[in-house]
């Protein structure tokens, strides 16, 4: 998730396939977020299609969860969410309880800075992470390097967005972009462990 401009109202997002296709999600009252555009997240899902199911995600900076939701909704095993600010987290908790189901026992919802998270112990791998910290920040390069200490499955898919006016990092090594596009404001890729 990247910062939303102040002044706009908060809203909602949906959820583009799978299970829960077409369920909202609330964008948390007083959280300062923007999730990524649905024709990302569409591309995004077409290019994971194959691999998806039964992935364990990392959804870093969620915001509203929207990328993690849409994983577990398409076939994902499990999402975590990695989210600092209060009223998104428990706007995120409560999405989970209300999608119910395999939505709440497959969630986990982590309040914490995600660069100090991933700088603790690693209590897992997963096989995704969804990588979208805020777009005024330069953390995709120290993130990268901060996930690559052991927090990635082997084969692992990693997702990063930034500005379009921002290049990507330069990945770990082991890493390497799968596919990368422009659209609007933003600049996303998809890199894998090879």
């Amino acid at each position: 998730m990247q910062k939303r401009p102040t002044g706009k109202a908060p809203g909602n997002v949906r959820i583009i396939a799978g299970e829960w296709r077409g369920r909202r999600i609330d964008i948390a009252a007083g959280a300062d977020i923007r999730p990524t555009p649905d024709r990302v997240r569409e591309t995004l899902y077409n290019w994971l299609a194959p691999v998806l199911p039964g992935m364990h995600c990392l959804d870093l900076y969620a915001g509203t969860g929207v990328l993690g939701l849409e994983a577990l909704s398409r076939g994902a095993a499990g999402s975590w969410f990695v989210e600092q600010d209060v009223a998104a987290a428990r706007a995120l908790e409560a999405t989970l309880i209300r999608f119910g189901g395999h939505g709440y026992d497959k969630g986990r919802v982590i309040r914490a800075d995600a660069r100090r998270w991933l700088a603790g112990p690693v209590p897992r791998r997963f096989d995704l992470v969804f990588l979208d910290p805020p777009y005024a920040g330069d953390e995709l390069g120290n993130l990268c390097t901060l996930l690559a200490r052991g927090w990635l499955a082997p084969q692992a898919w990693v997702y990063l967005e930034a500005s379009r006016k921002n290049a990507l990092p330069e990945l770990p090594e082991g890493w390497q972009v799968h596919r990368e596009r422009e659209a609007g404001e933003v600049r996303y890729a998809l890199a894998r462990l090879v």
